[in-house]
């Protein structure tokens, strides 16, 4: 069918009623904006946008022309009237983007703002002539969300400026007819670390993912390699991001310190919380007294540039490719990609991290594509079976029980984003079903504010917990949860005995954590719980090894040995990661088949192990997979062509 830019303006216009009066039609980034100056009339055309979308295969969305709409304060007293008030909308919140033509709604009840099937939200943009963006109004509130909505904002004519280049570079017409897909491995490959995969077609350049290892113990081990001839700024069309840790989202703003002002791909929540990581690693680098690879102005540069997509929904991002976000189970807002290429000439699903199993945090991830040619998965414990969600929380239980009776305190490392909301709702559970006593439990570093953008986006966590925030029983805001502010640790806190503390890093590689580590590490009352994965070379990954002594500097500059006389257990079964039964049951699951697998993101052993294993699982023909299906396990600068692998 034709896609041409003509054919999508003629369908449009035709597809528009008269009384509508259309004004313009414009390319706003991966959407087409058509604008109506009749805005009675949209309410009585609820369908008209689907159908048109339905028929050009584009993201569409209708705004009203600028004369068609309210003063402000006049929309706001028309949307406190149409708007139910157990909404809980904070009038004073309301902010008008004349720009965008979009009014943002804090409320506490988001879906009685937009009403069943969004008719309430048609009709408030009807009424008013501004397009509202509902915010949650949450207990704990996200400071880095108020910052990046007013910078945002207080950026809008930028913004529009940037969309409608981007749109005019996404819906050009397609000029090569015959294509080829060209994966080259830039970091993340035999290793865990600094994912990066350049994706090339004749028509475009595209990055899925761009990190850090934090923990390597050179530059040339840290950053992935960027510097290929295959890799010029100027013809990037896109950057995909599927999650906000430091090891996928890391190196995003050096694009944008060395001019790069293009699009970045992201879900809502990945947006926040990558803002709140990318932050704290430029703080926490320059604490460390080296040179961050970029500044907090590249930083919002970044996220200025930033187009937040929902799960499930088809988006153009170059002439030639199409994404779609889907739940990946990992932490808040990650996303396996499933990217199109063509019409219908290659289709790539890459996993970044997944957990394929529920946890009280997340749904599982999402295993089921409209096609698949490519599968591109991580392998993190590709040689390693964990325990059991439930055997990991009664482990937890019974060590936090162990250290309570001896009267001393629990120190949890955590990475902010994700375990520590999980370990949250594990004690949060055992202490509701009288397992462990209700303790002081102290959360220090960035679990807090990743903790807030949480309750900010209930919709993306799993079902059960969605619910229970929706009733106001949010777990999370329980009296024996301390927030403590700050990045130090709190002698204090060590004398509260016995009590709880949760604390970055996960990895002991800096944070607050490790200064706890100091203070309790000699008495043996005490006890060091790691639940997450420890990397090579990080001093966490030292001491679940044997390390037993610490060298730290005192404050006159001398080496002060610390014995670990503290217990130190190591709970495999809280990893974000899938272990090696999941990855398994993720390639037989994994709906339709594809024909090439490439294991990445995990050391050489897990790779080699889980490659001899999918390999001897592809060769069952039970499980519907062609005879030729290849299993590849690239080294870092390797490049396949995938369009000409049968």
């Amino acid at each position: 069918m034709d896609r041409s830019r003509e054919y999508v303006l003629k369908t449009i216009v035709a597809e528009m009623p008269p009384e509508v009066q259309l004004t313009r039609i414009e390319f706003e980034g991966p959407e087409i904006a058509i604008y109506v100056r009749n805005r009675k009339a949209i309410a009585d055309k609820l369908d008209l946008v689907k159908s048109i979308a339905k028929k050009v295969k584009k993201r569409v969305v209708v705004r009203i022309d600028p004369s068609a709409r309210l003063h402000p304060e006049e929309a706001k007293d028309k949307i406190l009237e149409l708007v139910p008030k157990d909404a809980g909308i904070d009038p004073k919140s309301m902010i008008f983007d004349d720009t965008l033509g979009e009014v943002w709604i804090k409320a506490e009840k988001p879906g009685l703002v937009i009403g069943k099937g969004a008719k309430l939200r048609h009709l408030i943009m009807a009424e008013t002539g501004w397009r509202p963006v509902v915010v949650r109004a949450s207990p704990l509130e996200s400071k880095t969300l108020n910052i990046v909505i007013n910078y945002m904002l207080s950026e809008s004519d930028y913004r529009l400026n940037f969309l409608r280049h981007i749109g005019e570079r996404i819906h050009r017409d397609v000029i090569f007819k015959t294509n080829y897909v060209r994966i080259t491995a830039l970091g993340g490959f035999m290793e865990v670390g600094r994912s990066a995969i350049l994706l090339e077609t004749r028509e475009s350049r595209i990055l899925l993912d761009l990190g850090v290892n934090v923990g390597a113990p050179d530059y040339e081990h840290m950053y992935p390699y960027i510097d290929i001839d295959s890799l010029k700024i100027e013809e990037l069309d896109a950057v995909v991001i599927t999650h906000a840790h430091l090891d996928h989202c890391g190196l995003v703003p050096l694009l944008y310190k060395y001019g790069y002002r293009g699009p970045v791909y992201v879900t809502k929540p990945t947006r926040e919380l990558m803002a709140l990581m990318l932050r704290d690693y430029i703080e926490v680098t320059q604490r460390e007294g080296r040179s961050p690879p970029y500044t907090e102005k590249d930083l919002l540069t970044l996220i200025l540039h930033t187009i937040p997509l929902e799960y499930n929904e088809v988006t153009d991002v170059a002439p030639d490719v199409k994404i779609t976000f889907y739940n990946a189970g990992h932490i808040l807002g990650s996303a396996i990609v499933h990217i199109h290429v063509g019409a219908g000439l290659h289709n790539i699903v890459y996993t970044g991290d997944f957990k394929y199993s529920n946890t009280r945090l997340l749904e599982r991830a999402n295993d089921k594509f409209p096609r698949v040619e490519t599968l591109i998965m991580e392998s993190t414990y590709g040689a390693t079976k964990q325990q059991s969600r439930r055997e990991a929380e009664e482990a937890l239980v019974t060590v936090i029980k162990k250290t309570i009776e001896k009267g001393g305190n629990v120190l949890i490392p955590v990475f902010a984003v994700g375990r520590g909301q999980e370990i949250m709702l594990v004690i949060n559970g055992a202490i509701e079903k009288k397992l462990i006593p209700p303790i002081n439990v102290y959360i220090e570093g960035l679990v807090n504010e990743v903790t807030a953008v949480h309750t900010e986006y209930p919709e993306y966590l799993n079902r059960e917990l969605r619910e229970r925030i929706y009733r106001g029983e949010n777990p999370f805001t329980a009296d024996y949860f301390n927030i403590i502010e700050g990045r130090v640790a709190r002698p204090d806190i060590i004398e509260d005995r016995p009590s709880l503390i949760i604390a970055t890093s996960g990895m002991l590689t800096g944070g607050p954590a490790v200064e706890y580590l100091k203070l309790m590490a000699s008495d043996p009352r005490n006890t060091l719980v790691f639940v997450g994965y420890q990397a090579e070379g990080t001093l966490g990954r030292k001491i679940k090894d044997g390390l037993r002594e610490l060298q730290v500097i005192t404050s006159d500059n001398k080496i002060e040995v610390i014995k670990i006389n503290m217990d130190v257990y190591s709970i495999e079964g809280f990893s974000g990661h899938s272990d090696q039964d999941e990855l398994l049951r993720y390639v037989r699951n994994i709906s339709p088949k594809p024909r090439n697998i490439i294991l990445n993101h995990g050391e050489p052993t897990a790779i080699a192990t889980l490659s001899l294993l999918v390999k001897r699982l592809v060769r069952n023909n039970k499980l519907g997979y062609q005879a030729n299906t290849r299993v590849y396990t690239p080294m870092i600068l390797d490049s396949l062509n995938l369009s000409a692998r049968r």
